[in-house]
């Protein structure tokens, strides 16, 4: 298969397209295309080589939060001329809204097979910064779960706030304090579905994954919540701490609720690497 991207992409990454870019409105710009709608274009533009996408990101103001990827426009231009042959591959498993934040989960072929969390905050229309979470994609966990799988149902947006301020109050309360006789409180024990790779279901699954991290000296240690997003029933958290032998860590964890209470659970942890390792100077979070 040819590379997606194709030729003519990476072409219009050099310094004299970016400022055409920057001097000129694009069509697509005008159409009444959500902002949901962009990011899944854009997403998808890795597939179908489609060019179109690249003018829902503002140009002049492009944040990016992957370390990995210098910052701007120029470095996402960068990456995709490093693409393996072949190219790049995504596959959008769930899209949400929030305000002017567009949250995804994605199953790319990004260097290999990845599981990820992608966020996105909108100007005026245009993506003006990203941040994301990857994980190489696990086999089943042990309920035969994978990260991907389970409920794309969204529904109850009118209870979108309350969602979000329940999640918030589990984050805090169980993760942080560790207030576990609590947990009922939170996640609903008969219908609790999990999607870690390691853990398997019900608070059965969540007690024995706790209890290997003890009984081995590892840790999951959650400190500080930076983003609560959340649209109906789905609502994703971004968390900042410690895992497994107490490396830097971030938890991007992604929750379905049902009448108040948690049901479903799909996270990406990752290691944040050293400053000296950054290729941008915007930090994780």
């Amino acid at each position: 298969m040819e590379n997606p991207i194709s030729q003519e992409f990476m072409g219009m990454m050099n310094q004299s397209s970016i400022s055409m870019l920057r001097s000129s409105t694009l069509e697509s710009l005008d159409t009444p295309m959500s902002n949901k709608d962009k990011v899944v274009a854009l997403l998808n533009s890795f597939n179908t080589g489609s060019q179109e996408p690249i003018g829902y990101i503002n140009p002049n103001k492009y944040i990016q939060h992957n370390l990995a990827v210098a910052d701007g426009l120029q470095g996402f231009g960068e990456v995709m001329q490093n693409a393996p042959e072949g190219g790049f591959k995504a596959n959008v498993i769930r899209a949400f809204e929030d305000g002017d934040f567009v949250f995804t989960q994605t199953e790319y072929d990004f260097f290999g097979p990845k599981a990820a969390f992608d966020v996105f905050r909108f100007e005026d229309g245009q993506i003006v910064e990203h941040w994301d979470n990857l994980l190489e994609v696990q086999p089943p966990n042990p309920s035969g779960h994978t990260q991907f799988d389970g409920s794309t149902v969204l529904t109850d947006l009118d209870k979108t706030a309350e969602n979000k301020a329940k999640v918030e109050d589990f984050i805090n309360t169980i993760l942080f304090k560790g207030e576990m006789d609590k947990i009922t409180n939170y996640i609903n024990p008969e219908k609790y579905i999990q999607h870690n790779p390691a853990v398997a279901d019900g608070l059965d699954g969540f007690g024995a994954a706790m209890k290997y991290f003890a009984e081995n000296g590892l840790v999951m240690e959650y400190e500080t919540l930076h983003k609560v997003l959340g649209q109906g029933n789905f609502v994703l958290t971004l968390s900042e701490g410690k895992f497994g032998k107490g490396e830097p860590s971030a938890f991007y964890d992604l929750f379905r609720l049902e009448d108040g209470l948690i049901v479903e659970h799909w996270d990406v942890i990752s290691s944040i690497p050293p400053k000296s390792e950054w290729k941008n100077d915007n930090g994780k979070f």
